[in-house]
């Protein structure tokens, strides 16, 4: 596996430079950012959006706002209302208690074959041995 596709030594070495480089200036990105938020903070005030120009550059900032139902105090709520049309029933398997059943023999296996999707990723780790 020593000449794979013509990956060089040089080009494993440039890819764990660029990586420590990558947290380097995701760093520095994230105090930028906290420093901008807080000089955005002090003129226009928290959670409002504004802007900071200097020079040829100008940094936004946009405030997006989402909202979400906490869901065991909504539902109490809409079943306390007699609102029980709101609620969604959602059937879903008990993957572990499945997997534990099958481990156990309770269950054919065979039969949820084609039932299971199996999702791969791929990484690349570059490490230096020395």
């Amino acid at each position: 596996m020593e000449n794979t596709i013509g990956i060089t030594e040089e080009e494993l070495r440039r890819y764990d430079v660029l990586q420590q480089e990558k947290k380097e200036i995701e760093q520095e990105m994230k105090q930028l950012k906290k420093k901008f938020h807080h000089a955005l903070d002090a003129t226009v005030g928290e959670n409002q959006k504004g802007e900071i120009a200097r020079g040829d550059f100008c940094a936004q900032r946009q405030i997006r706002t989402s909202t979400q139902y906490e869901q065991d105090s909504t539902i109490r709520q809409l079943e306390d209302m007699q609102l029980s049309d709101f609620i969604i029933i959602e059937k879903r398997p008990d993957t572990e208690k499945l997997e534990a059943a099958i481990t156990l023999g309770l269950v054919d296996g065979e039969a949820f074959e084609n039932c299971k999707h199996t999702k791969t990723t791929q990484a690349i780790v570059v490490r230096k041995f020395r």
